[in-house]
């Protein structure tokens, strides 16, 4: 009896252990759900079942369709997952059965057609157990705006799926994904994730950005969370096989940074271990092998950050967590840094070997911030702490993530696509098409109307054509491009506008021949384009051709933005292209060649003669009007975006162009005050509310401009790393000086005695409120242009008087013109100016916590 008494026991210890497994079986199963279909495929490493193969523990709701496509764009290893579909017309439910807890959910779209869906016509939301996840959710749309961000960092890449990445905890047995298409519209989805964790990855207690260290109670347990990055610092991508137990992916970081070069790549060849050992599952080991460090800090003198723009939903709240592991120091207080998120200071002092308890060690720190509604970019950024005396004067970073929390149980945010049409009603359609027929009869009948009137007139056309005598000729003429052809002799071709390619199309041969087969003894400059090279064309003109380099920065974008825009414009204060050249891939631009070369290097920097205080100002004036006529000489006006003394030339008289256009942004149209772009430009001079806020507006050249001014008083660089720090950056320097009114003590030595004391101070005004810190407090192009001829005039006047003239008379005049004030200013370009409204926001982005010496700016002062 004792026998059978253990062995029933024994039993009963069994099946207790068998249920105890099948339970904890339950809470980890994972599920790879193939949709669409009863097969099951091989991608990355893993075996998806199909959501109606039998014994999948899947439970469909309703019907739906299984849909498929032969065609396929993108990552080839996920061809056979994402070449089928489920679509659902009505609501529809996937109820997985497993147990209560933490999952990552992925969910995958790879929008395409079948039958009469089509995909850039669906609309739909997605809930899990009642957390909504999206809201007229457009897949379509999405990813053309994905691909619009990438191309816009420079990024070269496209992507064709989406995967959206969800950490949620289900407090019941089951798993409910819903689907809810709209109203006369329908859902899809290509695959689904669901992966258990079992670890904590997410602490409740987190950092606030700006709050001293002070940490919030965030109760992540209660809330849903989207990943919105996960980018592997300095490496490149880490695929899903490589992320064991969660199949996390890792995107490359450069395409988000603003300026790849201010970090470089760095690596690590030790062993590396987690500083806890709680922290195994808080990422792979490879994401601590890579990292970016800060590059150029001799030459930056430790004012360059390295800086990460990401886009994001607004209104929501968020956390950024930032992995680091020290692999060059050995000891602490080596390598300290400042983190910066959304221009607040997140951490002072930041020592990585302290706070992770040695060398490599693999650490991360969360930081949690709130994006206001208004705002949809969020900025990280790292630079070095100079207070502390580290002997490491940069920082480093290994990997960044940023997830969002939901608020009120929602994840949502519904996003505008406008490249994207949503379905229309009949009735809508019947409207447009009456709308359309209506102007087409509008433009059918003033059409006829002209042309009678053209007939009308032809005659006397001809006759007049016939009287005029021969010279220049606008590039456009009657809606045409004039190309002059390669003959020499002269003649006129017309062509398309809409090529946008106007002037002269050279042959390479031609070009060659005119750069003897670009000899570099004919280099008259280096930029970040590539070579400009002195040549004599054909017919004897000589001429300045630029050259891009095959690495350049920049590239087809702001060669055809430079071609665009020059030609639009011809003004005696803009360098005027002759042509161009596109053959066998080369990027290649004529310009006339102007012989005194630019105004830095009569200020600084080489042996040209240097100028005088007059003609310091002519050439102002000139670059003034220059810039005046780009601001107001079209509805919108043009902005230049690069103003520095390597971009004003001057011709064999001294008289000032503004060149290299390839930057340049058309201005904002009458609705609207500012141009939202990426932040460019060049190191020093640089606005620093277009960087803060990235709305580019006119103000932003006058920003510029006043560097300039103040870089034609004391005639050095912008950024001179070799001075002591206060003297660094030219802007912050001279305006110290202005202020307490004693510019002529860091005056050119060149222009003593040259000027006048009223003169320089009127200048130095000039100079101080262009570079006010809000766009709204300077002055626009016009006014700048106005006060500078006065200076002018004042400077004159002082002559006349130092060379014995009677100058009373004319004292009395200035003096009566500086009353009256702009009301009488006459540009000499003959453009009447707009007079826009000044319409900026006065709400102020907060300034960074670092002030203007830890701006992220942006390239060298060098010209392009």
């Amino acid at each position: 009896m004792k026998v059978k008494g253990r062995e029933v026991f024994g039993i009963f210890l069994l099946l207790i252990l068998l249920v105890f497994v099948e339970i904890g079986e339950a809470q980890t199963k994972t599920f790879l759900v193939n949709c669409g279909t009863n097969s099951s495929v091989n991608v990355d490493g893993s075996k998806w079942i199909g959501d109606s193969a039998p014994g999948s523990n899947v439970t469909l709701s309703s019907p739906s369709i299984e849909a498929f496509t032969d065609s396929f764009n993108g990552d080839s290893s996920y061809e056979p997952l994402y070449k089928t579909a489920r679509f659902f017309s009505e609501s529809f439910n996937y109820t997985f059965e497993g147990g209560p807890g933490s999952y990552f959910l992925r969910l995958h779209f790879y929008p395409f057609t079948f039958g009469n869906h089509d995909a850039n016509e669906s609309y739909f939301a997605v809930a899990a157990n009642g957390l909504r996840l999206v809201s007229e959710f457009n897949v379509a749309g999405e990813i053309l705006h994905k691909n619009s961000l990438l191309q816009g960092s420079g990024g070269n890449s496209s992507v064709f799926s989406l995967v959206k990445e969800y950490f949620v905890t289900s407090d019941i047995n089951v798993f409910v994904l819903e689907f809810i298409p709209n109203r006369d519209s329908f859902g899809f989805v290509n695959a689904i994730e669901i992966i258990p964790v079992t670890d904590k990855l997410f602490v409740d207690s987190i950092s606030k950005v700006g709050g001293n260290g002070a940490n919030s109670s965030l109760n992540l347990s209660k809330r849903g969370i989207q990943t919105m990055y996960r980018l592997n610092i300095g490496g490149s991508e880490i695929k899903s096989t490589q992320d064991s137990g969660f199949r996390r992916k890792w995107e490359a970081d450069s395409s988000y940074m603003i300026i790849a070069d201010a970090g470089s790549e760095a690596k690590n060849h030790s062993n590396i271990t987690y500083a806890s050992p709680n922290d195994t599952s808080v990422a792979p080991l490879l994401v601590y092998e890579t990292a970016r460090i800060m590059s150029n800090t001799d030459i930056m003198e430790k004012r360059l950050n390295m800086s990460w723009k990401l886009d994001v939903d607004p209104d929501f709240d968020y956390v950024i967590r930032l992995h680091f592991c020290e692999f060059d120091y050995n000891k602490s207080n080596q390598r300290i840094f400042k983190i910066y998120i959304n221009n607040k200071t997140a951490a002072d002092n930041y020592d990585i070997y302290s706070r992770a308890g040695g060398m490599n060690k693999a650490y991360h720190e969360d930081y949690f911030d709130v994006m206001s509604s208004k705002s949809s970019s969020l900025w990280v950024q790292l630079g070095p702490d100079t207070t502390t005396g580290s002997a490491g004067t940069d920082a480093l970073l290994n990997g960044l993530e940023v997830f969002k929390l939901s608020r009120n149980g929602n994840l949502a945010y519904i996003q505008k696509y406008e490249d994207v049409p949503e379905k229309s009603t009949s009735k809508s359609l019947i409207l447009w098409v009456g709308i359309g027929a209506g102007i087409a009869s509008i433009i059918f009948l003033a059409g006829l109307v002209m042309l009678i009137i053209r007939l009308c007139r032809k005659r006397s056309s001809k006759d007049d054509t016939k009287k005029s005598s021969p010279g220049w000729r606008p590039l456009f003429l009657h809606g045409a491009a004039v190309t002059s052809t390669g003959n020499g002799k002269g003649s006129i071709q017309y062509q398309s506008l809409g090529t946008l390619r106007s002037g002269r199309r050279f042959t390479l041969p031609e070009i060659k021949a005119a750069t003897n087969n670009f000899d570099e003894s004919l280099v008259i400059g280096v930029g970040g384009f590539g070579k400009v090279f002195k040549a004599e064309l054909d017919d004897g003109t000589l001429a300045a051709i630029k050259r891009a380099n095959p690495q350049s920065q920049q590239g087809l974008k702001e060669f055809e933005t430079e071609i665009e825009m020059l030609s639009k414009l011809r003004h005696r204060h803009l360098v005027s292209m002759i042509g161009f050249c596109d053959e066998q891939n080369e990027m290649i631009l004529v310009y006339e060649y102007m012989a005194n070369g630019t105004l830095r290097s009569h200020l600084f920097g080489s042996d040209l003669p240097s100028l005088s205080w007059k003609q310091r100002l002519e050439v102002c004036i000139g670059s003034a009007r220059g810039l005046h006529y780009l601001h107001t000489g079209s509805e919108r006006g043009i902005i230049h975006r690069d103003v520095k003394t390597t971009n004003i030339l001057l011709d064999e008289n001294l008289v000032a162009k503004m060149a290299d256009f390839g930057l340049s942004k058309t201005g904002p149209s009458l609705e609207h005050t500012h141009v939202s772009t990426a932040v460019k430009g060049s190191f020093g001079y640089l606005d620093p509310e277009y960087f803060r806020r990235q709305h580019l507006t006119e103000k932003s050249d006058v920003y510029s401009f006043g560097v300039v001014l103040f870089e034609v008083i004391c005639a050095r660089p912008v950024i001179n790393p070799s001075l002591p720090r206060d003297q660094i950056n030219l802007a912050e320097w001279a305006m110290r000086f202005q202020r307490q009114r004693s510019l002529e003590t860091i005056l050119d030595p060149q222009l003593a005695g040259q000027y006048s004391t009223e003169s320089l101070m009127k200048f130095g005004e000039i100079a101080e409120k262009c570079l006010a810190d809000e766009g709204k407090s300077r002055p626009t192009m016009g006014e700048v242009l106005w006060h500078l001829e006065y200076v002018l005039q004042l400077h004159e006047a002082w002559l006349r008087q130092n060379a014995g003239e009677d100058s009373a008379s004319d004292i009395h005049v200035l003096e009566t013109v500086e009353e009256r004030g702009t009301e009488n200013s006459e540009d000499q370009t003959h453009v009447e100016s707009k007079n826009k409204e000044e319409g900026e926001s006065a709400t102020r982005s907060s300034a960074m916590a670092t002030g203007v010496d830890d701006f992220s700016q942006f390239v060298s002062q060098q010209g392009r």
